[in-house]
């Protein structure tokens, strides 16, 4: 099964992400003022999901059509021994553990506005 979370406010309003399959298991709310930039909510809303591995290539392309391009958004999973980091039109998929291919999607986040702070998915 492959794992990830969603902050449903990186989501565009135009594009509605539909993946027959994948299945939410927890929803949460946080107040994360704290670590948040100008141009981002206080209070963040975490969608926790699962899927069939299977699934990955399609649910990587129908989140990077999905995801708001501007405020440095993203979202990541975890499919058998592979991370998948996906951005607004771009998807990074490396195993987990590599060095060079973490680099890679962190470069690229910090090139379209994520925080360092913000770039700590776990692999």
């Amino acid at each position: 099964m492959l794992h990830g979370i969603l902050l449903t406010e990186g989501l565009r309003l135009d594009a509605p992400l539909e993946v027959p399959g994948l299945r939410v298991t927890r929803i949460h709310r946080a107040d994360v003022s704290k670590s948040t930039t100008s141009t981002q909510p206080s209070t963040w809303t975490f969608l926790e999901f699962e899927a069939e591995d299977g699934l990955a290539r399609e649910l990587s392309e129908s989140l990077a059509n999905s995801l708001l391009a501007e405020g440095g958004w993203y979202t990541d999973f975890t499919v058998q021994d592979e991370h998948v980091v996906v951005f607004a039109n771009r998807v990074f998929r490396y195993s987990r553990g590599d060095k060079a291919g973490r680099a890679e999607a962190e470069a690229y986040g910090r090139s379209v506005g994520v925080p360092e702070h913000q770039l700590d998915w776990v692999d």
